[in-house]
């Protein structure tokens, strides 16, 4: 089972460089197009600083305005530019990162959507969120201000190191020390700031997951008078994030002090040195005052890669837990055999085919479940079902009763391919279902949970969501097949009514009403009910019963339920009790025995 995210140090640094390089090598025209511009930028401002020298020399030496007004002019258009050149990659940058930032996005949801349930049972729904809003925005923030920046610095830093040993090679011995200084405080600062930036991320992510949970049970939360707990928790996980942040930037906050002090220092040395070799006449006016604008400006392209050194340790710390959910394996499905359609062939119905035997004959499709000794557990060493056997004709219904925990709903779960099971197997019409393509046999499946999730959109929405095809006659259809039809026409705007908040403005029975009717525009052969009339008080409950029956009519139905009178013209009724069926039978049959089934039709008939 995956592990939730966590703050560890990061662990392959050299791995999220390169995952991250693959995608801005997606967009490598655009990206050269800034690194050239940038590069562009830096030299023009090297160049316009190196024309101090001759415009300084013209002064002293000749005097001639012409020449003055002639270095000025290159000057000028040196900087110019470098202003066009700025403008340019600025502007590009932001098309390139923002295709960039959408491709993992993209990648990011569609790899999620492959991963299997016990990933999600891993982590918070708040905790994947983060990942798309503050670990995506820490690599906004660093492509946006970061990727054409480091370019231009490093230019500049190498620009500048060249020219200063080209104006005077003993005063650069200097600048070297300095720089040294500068680069083995920033190393120092850098390591141990990156344990904290990769903190920082878990626990923000930790924190959004918390509020999201509480902000979405904010009813249970007032009634249970949990509010001041609730804080408390809050105040937890906030002061955790103060103290990753506090920590990051301690050390991170540093850099720029630090180098701009080493800068200061350096310069004072170089111009007082300076002056002495010009007075010796070892060296010129003209350069001096270059040497001592590029060792002034030395120090600014270092600060630069200081403060974006912060950025960069942030988006690393977010890419690494955004390529972590990436790197996560997906569902394994290693089926050959596919659903088809008769129909357009002029056949009926629907049928299996094993692509990899094309000539095989086709399996028509019935909704023949069969449980051959199967055992299932979610963890290691915790069995939830122990040498499961049971079937279901075509057209049968099936029903399972128990207390909770006793395998309900996991049984529904293996049908699915939700999970695999440990042992044993599961047919579909003969075939083992681990050889029908995950997509074909969940197609073949319709379900009704007992939580329903609604998403917004129109009613019309939420039920054609079972099939997204769906005419408008079609889902009348199967509302009224749910009995549905009615509570929809009297909404506001009928069935063009916008649902939010997962159906906060319908009730709970009526939610449920919504869900069956999923099911039934999506026509399945087998339909899975799993407490599907819990949230229906009995006078509802008797007014779908038909409907119900009608949508049950000629399918296989597995029923899950509490309610032991939703079951009792089940064909067969599984009583289960930890994970083992111990009584079978009709219902007559079942309440003869005077077991398990008969004390629980007994307990719920006296609750009635």
């Amino acid at each position: 089972m995956a592990k939730p995210f966590n703050g560890r140090r990061p662990q392959n640094l050299r791995r999220t460089l390169q995952q991250f390089g693959r995608y801005l090598g997606r967009h490598k025209v655009l990206l050269v197009l800034v690194g050239i511009l940038a590069a562009m930028s830096a030299a023009a401002n090297l160049l316009g600083t190196y024309m101090i020298k001759p415009i300084v020399n013209q002064i002293t030496d000749t005097g001639s305005l012409s020449g003055l007004v002639a270095g000025v002019s290159i000057a000028a258009a040196i900087y110019a530019v470098g202003a066009l050149s700025t403008f340019g990659y600025t502007q590009i940058m932001v098309q390139a990162a923002q295709k960039v930032l959408s491709d993992i996005r993209r990648d990011l949801f569609a790899h999620l959507q492959t991963l299997p349930l016990p990933f999600f049972d891993a982590q918070r729904k708040g905790n994947l969120m983060s990942l798309f809003t503050n670990d995506v925005d820490t690599l906004s923030d660093a492509l946006n201000n970061s990727f054409a920046m480091l370019i231009q610095s490093f230019v500049q830093v190498a620009g500048t190191l060249i020219l200063l040993f080209v104006l005077s090679w003993q005063l650069s011995l200097l600048v070297i020390v300095g720089y040294g200084a500068m680069f083995l405080y920033i190393r120092y600062s850098t390591k141990r700031s990156r344990q904290y930036f990769s903190q920082q991320q878990a626990s923000l992510g930790e924190l959004d997951a918390y509020i999201e949970e509480m902000v979405t049970g904010q009813k249970v939360v007032k009634v249970f008078n949990h509010e001041q707990a609730n804080l408390d928790g809050f105040i937890r996980r906030n002061e955790k994030l103060r103290a990753a942040g506090t920590g990051a930037q301690t050390y991170a906050g540093t850099m720029v002090p630090a180098v701009v002090s080493i800068a200061y220092l350096n310069y004072a040395v170089i111009t007082v040195v300076g002056g002495i070799l010009v007075m010796l006449g070892r060296t010129d006016l003209g350069s001096l005052a270059s040497y001592l604008v590029f060792v002034r400006q030395s120090s600014m392209p270092i600060n630069q890669l200081t403060q974006q050194s912060n950025l960069l340790l942030a988006a690393m710390a977010g890419a690494e837990r955004i390529f972590s959910a990436m790197n996560e394996k997906p569902e394994i499905d290693e089926g050959t055999v596919e659903l088809v359609d008769l129909r357009p062939q002029g056949g009926s119905g629907w049928a299996w085919r094993d692509s990899a035997h094309p000539d095989a004959p086709l399996v028509p499709l019935r909704g023949d479940v069969r449980f051959e000794e199967v055992s299932f557990g979610y963890e290691p060493g915790q069995t939830i079902l122990e040498d499961l056997n049971l079937y279901a004709k075509p057209g049968q219904k099936i029903a399972f009763v128990g207390s909770t925990g006793a395998g309900k709903t996991t049984i529904t779960n293996l049908i699915n391919r939700f999970y695999e099971v440990n042992k044993g197997r599961i047919t579909y019409d003969g075939i083992d279902v681990r050889r029908i393509r995950k997509d074909d046999l969940r197609h073949s499946l319709g379900m009704v949970l007992q939580d329903t999730h609604l998403f917004t959109g129109t009613v019309a929405d939420n039920i054609r969501f079972g099939k997204l095809d769906a005419t408008q006659e079609e889902i009348e259809a199967a509302a009224k097949i749910a009995n549905a039809d009615s509570f929809i026409r009297r909404l506001p705007h009928g069935y063009e009514t916008m649902i939010t908040g997962d159906g906060a403005n319908l009730s709970q029975g009526q939610r449920q009403l919504l869900a069956i009717a999923r099911a039934a525009v999506a026509d399945p052969p087998v339909l899975i009910l799993d407490e599907a009339t819990s949230s229906i008080d009995t006078r509802t409950e008797a007014l779908i019963e038909k409907g119900m029956d009608r949508l049950m009519e000629g399918r296989t139905v597995f029923v899950i339920a509490h309610r032991l009178s939703t079951v009792r013209n089940a064909n067969a009724i599984m009583v289960l009790e930890h994970g083992r069926i111990v009584e079978r039978g009709s219902h007559e049959e079942l309440l003869a025995l005077h077991g398990e089934y008969y004390q629980l039709y007994n307990g719920m008939f006296e609750l009635s």
